[in-house]
């Protein structure tokens, strides 16, 4: 399906893409602790809200 040479490149370029995520998120991380303090309270809203949907779900379907 793939050869040799296009699997050998998906590595490479996966870990290099790692690598340069990696280096981008250190340099960054005092800006993230400023500027994204309360983020967990909206990812638990929206997790809360998705949550809610299937109890919806669930008690109408019976």
């Amino acid at each position: 399906m793939f050869s040799q040479g296009q699997i050998i490149f998906g590595a490479c370029f996966f870990i290099a893409f790692v690598i340069a995520i990696t280096i981008a998120y250190r340099k960054d991380i005092n800006i993230h602790k400023s500027f994204y303090k309360g983020n967990y309270k909206v990812l638990l809203a929206f997790l809360g809200f998705i949550g809610l949907l299937f109890i919806i779900k669930i008690f109408f379907k019976r």
